[in-house]
């Protein structure tokens, strides 16, 4: 196996039997009229279950790449298949987003004038839940977190480690099929980063959620039982770990 520092193509592997809850097709994204290529012939797929992490360098085409696989943004050219169904032919993405995807950045982009429970319940706002329900589902979200002893703080009251933890929770509002996650422990010492990515452990072990992580960290990477390289807006190379996630790990 050639190593991602090395690698010209992509690695074969062995796909999953279950049909791909996300499959990008030949993805090309271009900025400033087309002078700038992110993303050049880009394929990937993401099976039920997994917990995949993307790596590059700065700019690699990771951002991109997952704006595109979140339907935050649009390709030149190609096309992304979300449980079988184009997003092109998507009449509404915001509601699409909302019900489907949740999202987890480095900034965590909590409201500041809200609680903790309040901010969890943000995506809600537009689904059947009344507000009691909405606000019985915020709390035990914030329980999955550990957080149920702070369902009534601010943003400015809470570490970074457990605003990350508010926002894991607030994307989990809508019992997503998938999790998406930018750089989710960019802002966070080392013992947060821990703390949120044995949330992540859990989550997919317990969950069985589908987790797709940006990271530029190799101790990031090394929690996903796949890697995707990416180098000069393409796959360089395509990896299942050796190790057995979560193994280790309680």
């Amino acid at each position: 196996m050639s190593s991602p520092g090395t690698a010209t193509a992509v690695e074969r592997r062995t796909q999953p039997a279950a049909p791909a809850i996300l499959r990008a097709v030949n993805l090309r994204r271009t900025y400033a009229d087309g002078q700038v290529t992110a993303l050049n012939d880009v394929s990937l797929e993401v099976h039920p279950g997994e917990y995949v992490a993307i790596m590059g360098r700065s700019g690699s085409g990771k951002s991109t790449l997952l704006n595109l696989l979140g339907a935050l943004d649009r390709p030149d050219q190609g096309e992304i298949y979300f449980e079988g169904e184009a997003l092109s032919k998507q009449r509404n993405l915001d509601s699409f987003r909302a019900q489907r995807i949740g999202f987890v950045f480095q900034s965590f982009y909590l409201l500041p004038t809200l609680t903790a429970i309040e901010n969890v319940q943000i995506p809600m706002f537009e689904g059947p839940l009344n507000p009691t329900q909405r606000a019985d589902r915020a709390r035990e979200l914030l329980k999955i977190v550990n957080l149920e002893h702070r369902l009534n703080h601010l943003p400015m009251e809470l570490s970074v480690g457990e605003r990350q933890r508010v926002a894991i929770a607030r994307a989990l509002a809508n019992e997503p099929a998938m999790l998406l996650a930018d750089e989710p422990t960019g802002n966070l010492d080392s013992t947060n980063e821990a703390e949120v990515l044995d949330l992540f452990d859990r989550l997919h072990r317990e969950r069985n959620m589908t987790l797709v992580v940006i990271t530029h960290s190799q101790d990031v990477a090394d929690r996903a039982e796949r890697t995707v390289h990416l180098r000069d807006g393409r796959i360089v190379a395509d990896v299942v770990a050796h190790h057995t996630p979560n193994s280790s790990r309680s």
